[in-house]
C-alpha cells in the first residue's frame, strides 16, 4: 500500500505540476492568443497523462484523481481505508505540484485564483467530462487493458477542446487549481460546483458501465 500511495502522490505531483506549468508557459509565449495558449496547455498534459498512466499504472492504477478511486471503490477493487489513501495522496501531491510549478515560474507559492468558472454550462462541461473520462477507462479496461494510458491521454486531449469547462474532471485537481492565479486556475467558490457536477458524472458513468460493459 504504501508503494502504492507513493504512486498515486508523485502521479499527482507531475500531472498537477503539467497542469499549472505548461499553462503559465503557454501564456507567457502566446502573445495573448488564448486558443494558442490553451493547445499548449493540452499537448502537454496529454503527454504526461499517457506517461504516468504507463508508468505507474502497473503500481497503483494510476488514478491521481478521486473521482476514478470513487468509481474503483464502488467496483470493489479497493477498500474504504485504501480509498481514503488514494485521495489524500491524490490532494498533497496535488497541491505540492501546483507549488512547484509557482516556483519554477517565479511566481508567489501561496496564491488563490481569481478565475471564475461557474453556471449551468460549466457544470454540464464538468459532468460530461467527467462521465466520459470514467466511461473511458472502464471502457477500454474491459476491451483492452494496454490501451488505457493512451485512451486516457487522447480522452482529455480531446475533452480539453469539446467541453466548455476545459475538462477538469478531477475533484483534486480542481482543488488545486484554485490555488493558482494563472490560466488554469478557478476561482476558490466555484469549486464546490464542479466537484459536485464531477462526482456525478463519476457516478453516472459507473452505472452506465454496468450496463454497457457485461461479462459475455
Amino acid at each position: 500500500m504504501n508503494r502504492k500511495l507513493l504512486a498515486e502522490l508523485l502521479g499527482s505531483f507531475f500531472l498537477f505540476a503539467t497542469v499549472i506549468g505548461s499553462g503559465v508557459m503557454a501564456e507567457q509565449l502566446s502573445g495573448g492568443n488564448v486558443a494558442v495558449a490553451l493547445l499548449g496547455n493540452t499537448v502537454a498534459t496529454g503527454a504526461m497523462l499517457f506517461v504516468l498512466v504507463t508508468m505507474l499504472g502497473p503500481i497503483s492504477g494510476a488514478h491521481f484523481n478521486p473521482a476514478v478511486t470513487l468509481v474503483m471503490g464502488l467496483r470493489g477493487e479497493l477498500g474504504r481505508g485504501a480509498a481514503l489513501g488514494y485521495f489524500l495522496a491524490q490532494i498533497v501531491g496535488g497541491v505540492l505540484g501546483v507549488w512547484a510549478a509557482h516556483v519554477m515560474f517565479g511566481l508567489p507559492v501561496i496564491q488563490f485564483s481569481h478565475h471564475p468558472r461557474t453556471g449551468v454550462g460549466q457544470w454540464t462541461g464538468e459532468f460530461i467530462a467527467t462521465f466520459g473520462l470514467l466511461i473511458t477507462i472502464l471502457g477500454t479496461l474491459k476491451a483492452r487493458p494496454q490501451w488505457v494510458p493512451a485512451s486516457v491521454a487522447l480522452y482529455i486531449t480531446s475533452a480539453y477542446w469539446f467541453t466548455s469547462s476545459t475538462s477538469f474532471a478531477n475533484p483534486a485537481i480542481t482543488i488545486a487549481r484554485s490555488l493558482s492565479d494563472t490560466f488554469a486556475g478557478i476561482a476558490p467558490a466555484d469549486v464546490v460546483g464542479f466537484i459536485m457536477a464531477q462526482l456525478a458524472g463519476a457516478i453516472a458513468a459507473w452505472l452506465v458501465a454496468k450496463i454497457l460493459f457485461v461479462e459475455n
